[in-house]
């Protein structure tokens, strides 16, 4: 009897997986297939950039708040909503500029209002905040709890993977790339940033709400990321380090009387957080652009045959399968390589001297 409900919860799994991969991205494709031709770098596009609004499906959508400043002073808060109720798309003077990235300009002005509207990453942002706060609140009163009647209690389940990702984390990555002594002062923030990353690449892979925005697919947002790497290094980096920076220990003619090796190691400063904005940014970009352009492949060849599309249907299937467990594995190898990376950074900042 067991052996039975087994097979049908795995079953129940396989369509809802099925549905998960493919239903969301077809809606899509099937309203835009009724026009003549569709625009694959539209859908993309459309789908992972920010948006003033949740799409679910069809022609569903959330309406978010819109913040903006009238060039002449005041501020207008109002439903993206109230865009689709004129015929011009216009509220009030604002309307959405579809030809320079979608974003929310005035009537008889080239630049863009002041604007603070709480976009879709954003509201993004705050359920991955949410979702962290779930697993960790928890899991901070059960040690506290352990602390007050066993000390020697092991945590089990779910709490026990949890430990075991942030004692991998703080041991073997924090601990060992920034050193002994000065690693506690940085252990916080590097743990935070791991798991934002983490939870956040995780739900940009479930395409339905509260799921499904790219945020670290977002500049923005990966730049945010690194200046708070930019920032840890610089501030806190010791005498040795700038030493290293400004009079580095090379030959007297590679220093004076042409500064080569002080602005080479400059340029490093800036070059090092710029790898990490874009290494994480085309990542999880280029992951998500992959998915889309397979599910735009089944519907692209359906137009040239039925033969020809069916085919399609089942090696773009088999691709999006594989690709979406590629990208769980991206999800997590992204925020190890951007904790580590920024580990290394901040270990380099802090040097020791090393007498001759």
């Amino acid at each position: 009897m067991k052996y039975h409900q087994q097979i049908k919860l795995r079953r129940l799994y396989t369509v809802l997986t099925l549905f998960l991969l493919l239903a969301i991205p077809q809606t899509t494709l099937a309203n835009e297939q009724e026009s003549e031709d569709i625009n694959v770098q539209k859908i993309i596009f459309d789908h992972m950039s920010d948006a003033y609004e949740w799409h679910l499906w069809g022609h569903t959508h959330i309406p978010l708040p819109v913040i903006v400043k009238h060039h002449e002073g005041g501020w207008e808060v109002f439903s993206s909503a109230r865009f689709h109720e004129s015929a011009d798309g216009t509220y009030n003077g604002f309307y959405i500029d579809h030809e320079r990235k979608d974003k929310v300009y005035e009537r008889g002005y080239d630049d863009r209002p002041w604007d603070i509207s709480i976009t879709k990453d954003v509201v993004q942002i705050w359920i991955n905040i949410a979702v962290m706060l779930l697993i960790f609140i928890p899991c901070a009163r059960w040690y506290k709890k352990r602390q007050a009647e066993d000390a020697h209690a092991a945590p089990k389940g779910f709490r026990g993977a949890v430990e075991m990702l942030v004692m991998y984390i703080h041991d073997d990555v924090i601990k060992a790339c920034i050193g002994e002594r000065h690693y506690r002062r940085y252990a916080p923030y590097l743990l935070t940033v791991f798991f934002f990353i983490f939870v956040t690449n995780l739900m940009g892979l479930i395409p339905i709400f509260p799921g499904g925005s790219n945020v670290t697919g977002n500049l923005s947002i990966t730049l945010l990321l690194a200046v708070g790497t930019f920032l840890l290094v610089n501030i806190f980096g010791n005498k040795e380090y700038w030493k290293e920076i400004l009079w580095p220990d090379v030959p007297m003619m590679m220093k004076c009387p042409v500064p080569l090796m002080p602005v080479v190691e400059i340029i490093g400063i800036f070059t090092k957080p710029f790898a990490l904005m874009m290494r994480l940014f085309a990542n999880m970009f280029g992951g998500h652009t992959v998915i889309l352009s397979l599910t735009c492949l089944i519907f692209i060849t359906f137009k040239v045959s039925v033969g020809m599309g069916s085919s399609m249907t089942v090696v773009s299937f088999l691709m999006l399968i594989f690709m979406n467990c590629l990208e769980l594995l991206v999800a997590f190898l992204q925020a190890y390589v951007f904790t580590m990376l920024s580990s290394v950074y901040i270990g380099l900042a802090h040097p020791e001297h090393h007498a001759k």
